[in-house]
């Protein structure tokens, strides 16, 4: 599958998937990962615990689409706010803040990337969820990634400002389309 144009998206490997979102409370949500034994860090904690995390009651889905930030046309890597100007100029859109806990319930089988040392830097294997900044609070998490490490699924919060740099080989999620 190919979106957007041929210079960005020749020949790159993508993965689509249709998420099933909505329908519990933010409690029975933090309850349905518990249940799955999903781990989460301090900002992972701070994202669902803080009131601007709104939960849909009603059921909805999501098609997403996973990719690097190379395929985006950084091949150098960039900058949170120009990875998102340029998959919004190519058709994609943001995801939810919810799509974070909904996602990592549903991609169970995640490889293991086993442990990272890199520091200020998205560890490999992972999966940032591409969604809209809560607060301009630098010290406030902008978002969930997901995480298997050593066995271990994590769904995890993160911090990272405008200047931040993503390597081109760093993967984020995307929406495709939103159906109610």
């Amino acid at each position: 599958m190919r979106i957007g144009n041929e210079e960005t998206y020749s020949d790159c490997p993508i993965i689509t998937r249709t998420v099933e979102l909505g329908g519990l409370t933010k409690q029975q949500l933090i309850q349905r990962l518990q249940e799955y034994s999903i781990l989460l860090n301090e900002y992972g904690e701070r994202l669902l615990t803080d009131e601007k995390f709104m939960t849909s009651e009603t059921k909805y889905s999501l098609q997403t689409i996973e990719l690097i930030v190379a395929y985006l046309g950084f091949p150098e890597g960039a900058t949170t706010p120009q990875i998102y100007k340029k998959a919004s100029e190519l058709g994609l859109e943001l995801c939810p803040l919810e799509l974070g806990p909904y996602l990592r319930l549903e991609y169970l089988d995640q490889p293991d990337s086993g442990t990272s040392l890199q520091q200020h830097q998205a560890p490999t294997g992972s999966i940032t969820i591409a969604t809209e900044i809560l607060t301009g609070d630098d010290n406030f998490p902008k978002g969930f990634y997901l995480r298997r490490i050593n066995d271990e699924l994590w769904l995890r919060g993160y911090i990272a400002d405008d200047l931040h740099i993503w390597n081109p080989n760093d993967h984020f999620v995307f929406c495709l389309t939103k159906r109610l």
